[in-house]
């Protein structure tokens, strides 16, 4: 595997080759650098990849576990309609904050709501809600509780809903069953519930790049 040097400089290169300038998505990174917060938003590779798939399911609604500084969020939702809906859920109060200054900033805040608390907890409001289902899912929160969020996410869908869970290779080490690690634990439970899941097509993308070495786990609902 290439040093992470080398994934980098080849992320810099396909970023100046495929992506536009983008002051709106670069003033987010750096509210969220000057906030202090670590760098664990997706990369612009990975934000446009997150936005092609959205715009080529058609997707009207979407659902993100995790807002974090709201990066991937403007990813998402600039793939929307005008009448579209991304709900993203966040735990923390301080990402919360800095989150809805940049979607404003973004001119994207008629198109996104976030909602604050456990995402368990949020998930279980919309399910007894009876919200619409959601086109697309994307989670991206704590790994630990993925066993946990999944049935949820699948109450929230209907049969062709695409859900993309992030961070599932970490590093390679979610071959460790040692168990020490509460999030490979968490991630290797939940990818074991997937292969057996009776609603669900699965599979899995290793990826390497300025994050790293890890990957996404695709669901499509049956």
């Amino acid at each position: 595997m290439p040093d992470q040097t080398l994934q980098n400089q080849v992320d810099t290169y396909l970023e100046t080759r495929l992506l536009s300038d983008d002051p709106v998505l670069d003033e987010t990174l750096d509210r969220q650098n000057a906030a202090g917060l670590p760098p664990m938003a997706v990369s612009p590779l990975q934000g446009a990849f997150l936005q092609i798939i959205a715009k080529s399911i058609g997707a009207r609604r979407i659902l993100e576990l995790g807002t974090f500084a709201g990066y991937s969020t403007i990813w998402l939702a600039r793939a929307l309609p005008e009448d579209g809906k991304l709900i993203t859920l966040e735990l923390q109060h301080v990402n919360a904050e800095l989150a809805q200054t940049n979607i404003n900033e973004a001119g994207l805040s008629h198109l996104i709501e976030i909602r604050r608390g456990e995402a368990e907890k949020q998930m279980n409001i919309m399910i007894n809600d009876g919200v619409p289902p959601f086109d697309l899912i994307f989670m991206d929160s704590d790994k630990i509780n993925y066993p946990i969020y999944l049935e949820q996410v699948i109450d929230l869908s209907r049969p062709g809903t695409l859900i993309i869970a992030d961070n599932v290779i970490r590093d390679g080490r979610v071959l460790d069953d040692s168990g020490k690690d509460p999030s490979i634990r968490g991630v290797r439970r939940f990818l074991d519930l997937l292969k057996s899941h009776p609603r669900l097509e699965t599979t899995a993308l290793q990826t390497v790049g300025s994050k790293g070495y890890d990957g996404f786990a695709l669901m499509l609902v049956k």
